[in-house]
C-alpha cells in the first residue's frame, strides 16, 4: 500500500479534495448525569467551530499564553477548551496530579488556567494561607484599597504591587471557571490581585459555552452575557423574574442519539431548554439560581433552589462538602442536608472531641448559616458522614447516585 506522501506527489487529491459536511455527526459525548442517567449527545464540526469562534470573540486569549490542562477530554468543557488553545496557539502544559497543581503552576510559568470552582477555590485558599503565614492579611487588604482606588481612575499597577503573590504561582493572568458557580469572595480576590477570573456556562448539549463574563463585562455572581451568537431567554419567569433558561445558539447539538422523546423534550421551536433557572437583570447579566431537576417544592407551593444553601453551608470551616435535599415525611418534605465533614479542620479545632460532639458543633454552624434565608428555607435536618459523594469528572455531586443510596428515588 501507498503511503499517503507518495499518493500526493503521485497526484492522488482524494483527501485534498473531499467534501467535509460540517454539519454531520463528528462526535458522541455523554452528559455528566449529575441529575438522571447520562445522555448521549450529538454534536457537528459546526457545533463546536461556532462556539470555538465566539469565545475567540469575546475572551482575551494570547498566543504567549501557558495553559495548564487539568479538565478530562472526554468533557466538552475540557475538549472543546483544548481546542480553543490550538486555535489561539497557546502552549498547553498536563499536571502532575491534583496534589501538584500549585507546584505545576510554577514549574511550567501558567499564564492560563480553565477548571471547576473547587480548584480555583483551592488555589485562592494556598494565597491566603500563604498571605498569613507572612502577616500580611491586613497589609494586602489596605492595598487592595489603593489598587482599586487607582483602578477606578484608569491606573492598573495591581500585578505590579502584588507581583510577589502572582509569581508564586507561575505568573497566572486569566481563569476561566466552569461547571458550576464560583464563591464570589474568590473571583473578587483573584480580580483583586489583577488576575483576570470569569465565570462562563453551559452545557454538553451546547458544546458547551452558552455565556461568559469576560474582561470588559464582569459582575460578581452573574455567569455574564450571552455569546455574541447565542440568544437567551427565560422561560415562564415568576414574580421574581426567575424561570427555565432557553436558549437558541449555533452550538446547539444534533440531538441526544438513538433517543427522538428526550431530545423533543429538550428543544422545541428551534430553542433549548437547559434544565436550569435562572434570570436576567437589568443590565443583561445571566444568573443561574438552580437546577430545575434539583428544585424542592414544599406542600406549600414553596420552591427552594439547593445550590442556594449548599453555597452557605459549604463554607463552614468544618464541612468539605454537602449537598441539600427534601426528605419526605408525611405528605410533606423536611429540608435536609447530607455534609461530608473536612477531618483535618475537625482533628485541629476540635482533637478531643468524640463524634457527638462533632455532630452538634457542626449543628451550630448550620443554624447560623439558616439565618442567612428566609425560615422556609431553614434546614432541619442534618445526615454526617466521612465518606466522599459520587461525583463527576467535573467534580458536582451525582445527586441522582446520593439519592438511590438513601433510598429516596
Amino acid at each position: 500500500m501507498q503511503k499517503g506522501k507518495e499518493k500526493l506527489e503521485n497526484g492522488d487529491k482524494t483527501y485534498a479534495e473531499k467534501e467535509i459536511d460540517s454539519k454531520a455527526l463528528a462526535t458522541l459525548v455523554f452528559t455528566s448525569g449529575t441529575t438522571s442517567k447520562s445522555k448521549i449527545v450529538m454534536l457537528s464540526q459546526y457545533n463546536i467551530a461556532r462556539n470555538i469562534s465566539d469565545m475567540q470573540l469575546v475572551e482575551d486569549f494570547r498566543s504567549t499564553d501557558v495553559n495548564l490542562a487539568f479538565l478530562p477530554y472526554h468533557h466538552t468543557f475540557g475538549s472543546t477548551g483544548q481546542l480553543i488553545m490550538l486555535s489561539s496557539g497557546i502552549t498547553t502544559a498536563f499536571p502532575d496530579g491534583l496534589r501538584y497543581i500549585a507546584q505545576n503552576l510554577r514549574e511550567y510559568h501558567v499564564t492560563f488556567f480553565v477548571g471547576v470552582p473547587i480548584l480555583i477555590e483551592k488555589i485562592y485558599e494556598k494565597v491566603e494561607e500563604e498571605i498569613a503565614k507572612q502577616k500580611k492579611t491586613t497589609l494586602i487588604k489596605v492595598a487592595k484599597v489603593f489598587t482599586n482606588l487607582l483602578l477606578k481612575l484608569g491606573i492598573d499597577i495591581r500585578r505590579k504591587v502584588y507581583k510577589q503573590i502572582i509569581d508564586g504561582l507561575g505568573g497566572l493572568r486569566f481563569v476561566i471557571s466552569g461547571a458550576a458557580g464560583l464563591d464570589k469572595r474568590v473571583e473578587k480576590g483573584l480580580n483583586d490581585l489583577g488576575i483576570l477570573t470569569v465565570q462562563g456556562y453551559g452545557l454538553t448539549e451546547t458544546s458547551p459555552v452558552l455565556c461568559a463574563e469576560n474582561y470588559k463585562y464582569r459582575k460578581y455572581g452573574s455567569i455574564g452575557f450571552p455569546m455574541p451568537n447565542v440568544e437567551i431567554k427565560i422561560a415562564q419567569p415568576n414574580e421574581e423574574g426567575i424561570g427555565e433558561l432557553i436558549a437558541k445558539a449555533p452550538n446547539l447539538m444534533l440531538g441526544y442519539y438513538e433517543d427522538e422523546e428526550a431530545t423533543k423534550e429538550v428543544i422545541k421551536d428551534g430553542w433549548f431548554y437547559t434544565g436550569d433557572y435562572g434570570y436576567i437583570d437589568k443590565d443583561g447579566y445571566v444568573y443561574i439560581t438552580g437546577r430545575k431537576k434539583n428544585t424542592i417544592v414544599l406542600k406549600n407551593g414553596k420552591k427552594i433552589f439547593p445550590e442556594e444553601i449548599e453555597e452557605n453551608i459549604n463554607k463552614i470551616d468544618l464541612v468539605e462538602d454537602c449537598f441539600v435535599f427534601g426528605l419526605p415525611k408525611e405528605d410533606d418534605l423536611v429540608l435536609s442536608v447530607k455534609i461530608k465533614y473536612d477531618e483535618e479542620v475537625v482533628k485541629k479545632k476540635y482533637p478531643s472531641f468524640n463524634m457527638e460532639e462533632i455532630k452538634k458543633a457542626i449543628w451550630d454552624k448550620v443554624k447560623e448559616a439558616n439565618k442567612l434565608v428566609p425560615k422556609y428555607k431553614y434546614i432541619k435536618n442534618m445526615i454526617l458522614t466521612n465518606m466522599d459523594f459520587a461525583k463527576t469528572t467535573t467534580n458536582k455531586i451525582k445527586r441522582y447516585e446520593e439519592m438511590k443510596k438513601m433510598h429516596l428515588n
